[in-house]
């Protein structure tokens, strides 16, 4: 009995044509949901390449310390000895074996290279934990700058129905005769100004987000939230100072410093002469004169190496060890040095803009627009002049403008200690 076909791939087309039409939607909603600086962390914490590959990495150099601390394989020799080429066979000479033999090399400096890959594993992995932190600043400092962008387009946005206005009302008066053609001359340009100034804002939110996508892929291209996170008051310049010296760079160069420390051991130890162990059998066959059968043999041997080259082998590999871990020891120093200073200069960053971040918000933002509103009162009364409308209220949006840019900067100064600090 044959069964029909026909209408299965309809129904296969149906509902892949439902579930198309369901799942659209549901993307589209998700794109427009606002990216938080929360869901941009754990993005960026899900796994970022970089990471990995330093996490791979210490994995590797941890199967490479169990293997360089076991000893070689041993060597299994077999073979025919003393076996006469002018007639007879295996019993015709007594010296004639079959024999069988096992080689067992002792490596020099099997624990110092044991000690040198855990400590490369170890400077892998803190490393690991320092591109987190880098990443994890990184990717909140390109957050902060979306939000600054779209924030800045979204004022310029918000300020542009005001001055068309402004051009409107100046055309009236104009027409009335009450203004000059240069007062709807100057209105015009800078509503000129405006739409420029739009143009150029978005370019730059296109540009921060794309900056983001490094990070977060296609999540970066979501609005940002309209919050900026509650990162208040960071722990005291001590504190930071005390919890820089835990700072997994840090911990980095030292373990690398360790492990140029066990190459140098390694060299030392390659100065002294190696050693393997032979043991064989040698099986006879045949009889003595007297009829009874000959006796096998055992051999044991070892062997010994004779550094009759150190000078230009040895030596120069202990020198070339020595100067590494001297090189070591130097750039971790640097790099504590640096560091410090990099917390000294942020910390002094974040200190100044909350002082202006105070300095506007108390009095200049209310100032801005106390002048704005003063001059376009006068202009409207014929005390004022045209040109200090424009500048007041292009001061004022200037002034929200930075106002914003400054709470940015200060989120990032804090972004910038949380990762020296090892804060949260």
């Amino acid at each position: 009995m044959s069964v029909s076909r026909g209408p299965l791939p309809v129904y296969i087309a149906l509902l892949a044509f439902t579930a198309t039409m369901l799942w659209t939607p549901f993307a589209m909603a998700q794109q427009r949901v606002p990216l938080t600086i929360a869901e941009a962390e754990d993005l960026v914490r899900a796994g970022e390449p970089g990471q990995r590959a330093l996490i791979a990495r210490a994995e590797a150099r941890q199967e490479q310390a169990v293997a360089a601390g076991s000893l070689p394989d041993p060597v299994l020799r077999v073979g025919l000895a003393n076996f006469p080429i002018n007639g007879g066979s295996f019993s015709t000479e007594g010296m004639t074996q079959a024999q069988l033999g096992l080689r067992q090399s002792f490596p020099r400096a099997r624990a110092h290279g044991t000690a040198r890959f855990r400590a490369e594993a170890e400077s892998f992995s803190q490393s690991a934990d320092a591109r987190g932190r880098d990443v994890l600043a990184a990717a909140r400092i390109a957050w902060l700058e979306t939000y600054y962008s779209q924030q800045a387009w979204m004022l310029v946005s918000e300020s542009r129905p005001f001055f068309a206005d402004l051009v409107t009302i100046t055309r009236s008066m104009y027409s009335v005769g009450r203004k000059t053609q240069y007062d709807v001359l100057r209105a015009e340009l800078e509503l000129s100004r405006l739409d420029d100034r739009l143009i150029e804002a978005e370019r730059a939110r296109t540009e921060a987000q794309a900056r983001l996508s490094r990070w977060l892929g296609q999540d970066a291209y979501r609005p940002v939230a309209l919050k900026l996170p509650g990162w208040d008051t960071p722990p005291s310049l001590e504190d930071l100072k005390a919890a820089l010296d835990a700072h997994p760079s840090i911990a980095a160069a030292r373990a690398g410093v360790t492990a140029h420390h066990a190459a140098v051991k390694i060299a030392e130890e390659n100065k002294k002469p190696g050693w393997a162990l032979d043991v064989g059998y040698g099986y006879r066959d045949g009889f003595l004169p007297d009829g009874s059968p000959r006796s096998d043999f055992v051999s044991l041997s070892v062997s010994v190496d004779l550094p009759f080259f150190a000078k230009n082998r040895q030596d120069r590999k202990l020198a070339a060890a020595l100067g590494s871990r001297r090189a070591a020891v130097a750039s971790e120093a640097e790099l504590v040095a640096r560091l410090a200073s990099e917390l000294d200069a942020e910390y002094a960053r974040w200190t100044d803009l909350t002082r202006r971040l105070g300095l506007y918000e108390t009095q200049i933002l209310d100032q801005s627009k106390g002048q704005a509103q003063a001059a376009l009162l006068a202009y409207q009364s014929d005390t004022g002049d045209f040109s200090d409308v424009m500048r007041g209220y292009i001061d004022d949006l200037n002034t929200r403008i930075e106002h914003v840019r400054l709470q940015v900067q200060r989120a990032q100064s804090y972004a910038a200690l949380a990762n020296l600090g090892g804060l949260e």
